[in-house]
């Protein structure tokens, strides 16, 4: 079954706009937890607009289930973060400094050799690696050799056209995740999923171990409640 991982990184943005500690974040990834999630995704980002390093640190001894650290391991300080911690699994992310949100997945083909590097630094700790692709077969294929667990599928390309033809939307996404299967990578997925394109999503991607929402769950937690948000989205994922 496709576990449910919520990315808090919009609690921790809520509580830096104002200072001080509200929203608590390490309460608000205990609540999640114990609202259902099956894991918390944090991304912190070296200007720490949202997640904060220290954040992270203090997260990770209260996860009883999976921590997913999200980052650029280019960045040094990232890279010695996720060794320190030992979380369950780093998802490694091509972000530019200062970008607003994540727009790209990495070339494992071209940065095949940095990927092969980086991934084995992770993994001789115990870490499972992911490594965030566009749904293309043939970087799907080239992700096997970097010696990663796992791929992230980028969804943003699937969630903008989903509405006007999801068949379509979906179909590289099938090839990209078949391929890597094949080769025997696991399949992760993030980015713009929400309540209304997540259950087809993962129909359609039986293998699909793991999906990271935070931006579309934390916005509908503003109407619905996050308890009641999390079951909501759970139960797209079990209409399996």
């Amino acid at each position: 079954m496709t576990k449910l991982s919520v990315n808090i990184n919009k609690i921790a943005t809520l509580r830096n706009s104002r200072g001080g500690n509200n929203p608590n974040v390490l309460q608000a990834a205990i609540d999640c937890l114990q609202f259902g999630a099956d894991g918390i995704t944090v991304h912190p980002r070296p200007d720490e607009r949202h997640i904060r390093y220290a954040d992270v640190r203090e997260i990770m001894p209260y996860i009883t289930t999976e921590f997913n650290i999200e980052g650029n391991p280019t960045e040094d300080k990232f890279v010695q973060l996720v060794l320190e911690v030992k979380p369950h699994q780093v998802t490694l992310v091509p972000d530019a400094l200062g970008q607003l949100t994540s727009n790209h997945g990495w070339d494992t083909i071209k940065e095949a050799k940095y990927l092969r590097d980086i991934v084995a630094v992770f993994k001789k700790e115990g870490i499972r690696v992911s490594i965030f692709v566009a749904p293309m077969v043939s970087l799907a294929e080239a992700a096997f050799d970097t010696g990663t667990d796992r791929i992230e599928l980028y969804t943003e390309h699937y969630a903008s056209h989903f509405q006007s033809n999801k068949a379509e939307a979906i179909k590289e996404y099938i090839s990209a995740a078949n391929a890597a299967t094949a080769k025997g990578l696991g399949i992760n997925a993030g980015h713009d999923l929400d309540r209304y394109n997540l259950a087809y999503f993962a129909q359609n991607i039986p293998q699909l171990a793991e999906v990271s929402i935070g931006h579309a769950l934390i916005a509908d937690a503003l109407y619905y409640g996050l308890e009641n948000t999390i079951q909501m989205y759970q139960r797209c994922l079990k209409t399996l």
